[in-house]
């Protein structure tokens, strides 16, 4: 064979009525190559009382898939998420019951699981200081013998966007922004994780802290309902399974009535109740707004002068502001101006978090605080600590930014409730009256001004159950705000009220 026969190009014949200067169509694009978990293994111990509790620690992101569904027929799944997952567990003794597992997420929606991860549930906690007395950078970890994991598994999910959650490469993270695509996403990793870690017989609860009450309660009927997974207990922290009881946009005086138990707290803890202690104070407040309160507001201009002036007088005394104030805002007072409005002549604001922090206004006569100072104060520890614990204990590495907390919320789609609040108390009680056996904790703070506790005393009244399964819910309260574990009795008290109630309602 010759060399040119070798070098030489062959071509072909141009097809009869092609351009030759045509260029070759361009190749198919390449598509992504398949997402695959991620996940990182250690093994722990902890000191609880006297025992040393061994637990072995997973860490990283796992791929959710949705199956498709073609002319009528379940065909293959297809990848829609990485989602960050962190999860505990502990293996029984030999002759042991199978353990409980608990479902954690915070809320936003935008929030990682961090707050509860490392403020309350998990074997290790961040030493983030309280209102008064906070920590400065930098931070510091130390065991937490209060832990969760001492009678449950554990398992913490960021749902999509936040944490190391992210949609797969070429997917859209905005199709998961919204309040049916988000619980169909965490059901599916509850689902996924039951399934590979066979503990389908094992006690199941899911505890959800804000708006994560809000997927906790739709969770619970989502699962029974489509995956036919029944719960043991759901653990509602900081709840606001009704927006309508403290939504002030959607033009109802119920918020504002919902609201005035919470401003009376925050109005004793900065010292203008004197030395009433905080139940009376409560006792006055409820009272006030069981009643005479709805019904000055219900008036409207009907409110005769004798009237007003009597309720403006009874507001101002238990909320801390001025008469004139509380008439100027026709009776109604919006939160974010109360914790505004509380101190400013001391040029400090008020936490909505959590109204015993304060801190300074951006100027002395802002309309409305620029920050919320609880919420200033407690971030960078929680953060940092992460960020450290994950890869120095954890031993797991990811470049990607952990988003402790996404902007979702402005955007969040909440379609299914168009043109009014969302509610899940539906949800939540068609889950209680499917299973009798489904055991349901709430968690209050008295200094919670995102999620004040009477507006959720309020929903849960409201319930459509029997009257026989409102004793499957029970009501704890502490003297904190919106994260009540940062306050330290607070903390120690509601690991016991926590530890007690997934033992009961798991028939231990």
């Amino acid at each position: 064979m010759s060399t040119d026969a070798q070098t030489t190009p062959t071509t072909s014949p141009t097809p009869a009525g092609a351009n030759p200067s045509s260029p070759a169509p361009a190749p198919a694009p390449t598509p992504p190559p398949k997402p695959t978990d991620d996940l990182r293994s250690t093994d722990h111990s902890i000191r609880i009382g006297r025992r040393d509790l061994a637990y072995r620690a997973t860490t990283g992101r796992i791929v959710v898939s949705k199956e498709s569904l073609e002319g009528g027929v379940f065909g293959g799944s297809k990848p829609f998420a990485e989602m960050s997952v962190t999860s505990y567990v502990v293996e029984p003794g030999e002759g042991e019951p199978e353990r409980p597992v608990t479902f954690a997420f915070n809320g936003g929606p935008g929030s990682s699981s961090v707050w509860l991860h490392l403020g309350l549930l998990g074997p290790r906690r961040v030493l983030a200081g309280d209102a008064g007395s906070p920590v400065g950078p930098p931070y510091a970890l130390a065991d937490n013998a209060e832990t969760l994991l001492a009678v449950s598994d554990l398992v913490f999910i960021d749902p999509v966007s936040t944490g190391w959650s992210r949609a797969v490469e070429g997917g859209k993270p905005g199709d998961q922004h919204g309040f049916t695509a988000d619980i169909e996403s965490v059901g599916e990793l509850i689902r996924l994780w039951v399934t590979r870690h066979n503990r389908w017989l094992a006690p199941k609860f899911v505890l959800g802290e804000s708006y994560g009450t809000v997927r906790a309660a739709a969770l619970a009927e989502h699962l029974q309902d489509k995956l036919a997974m029944y719960l043991n207990g759901v653990v509602l922290i900081s709840s606001i399974i009704d927006y309508g009881t403290s939504d002030f946009d959607y033009r109802n005086d119920r918020a504002y009535v919902d609201y005035l138990p919470t401003y009376a707290a925050t109005a004793h803890h900065h010292g203008f109740h004197g030395r009433r202690s905080l139940a009376a104070v409560l006792r006055d407040a409820t009272e006030f707004a069981e009643r005479d309160y709805p019904w000055a507001l219900a008036r409207g201009s009907r409110l005769t002068p004798s009237d007003r002036r009597a309720t403006v007088k009874r507001l101002a005394a238990l909320t801390g502001l001025s008469a004139a104030y509380v008439d100027r805002a026709n009776l109604r007072v919006e939160h974010i101006r109360y914790f505004t409005e509380l101190l400013r002549d001391k040029g400090t604001a008020v936490g909505r978090l959590d109204s015993r922090f304060t801190g300074p206004l951006v100027a002395g006569n802002a309309e409305q605080w620029d920050a919320d100072p609880a919420m200033d104060a407690i971030t960078g520890p929680y953060a940092s600590a992460f960020n450290h614990y994950v890869r120095s204990e954890l031993r797991y590495e990811n470049d990607l930014s952990y988003a402790v907390m996404a902007d979702l919320y402005k955007t969040w789609s909440f379609k299914e409730f168009e043109g009014k609040p969302v509610d899940v108390t539906a949800a939540l009680s068609r889950a209680m009256r499917a299973n009798p056996h489904l055991q349901v904790h709430v968690a209050y703070g008295y200094h919670d001004g995102a999620t004040p506790y009477w507006a959720a005393e309020d929903a849960f009244a409201h319930l459509d159950v029997p009257a026989d399964l409102l004793t499957n819910i029970e009501h704890c309260y502490y003297e904190a705000g919106h994260m009540m574990y940062v306050h330290e009795p607070s903390r120690v008290q509601q690991s016991k009220d926590l530890a007690a109630f997934v033992t009961r309602a798991a028939g231990r």
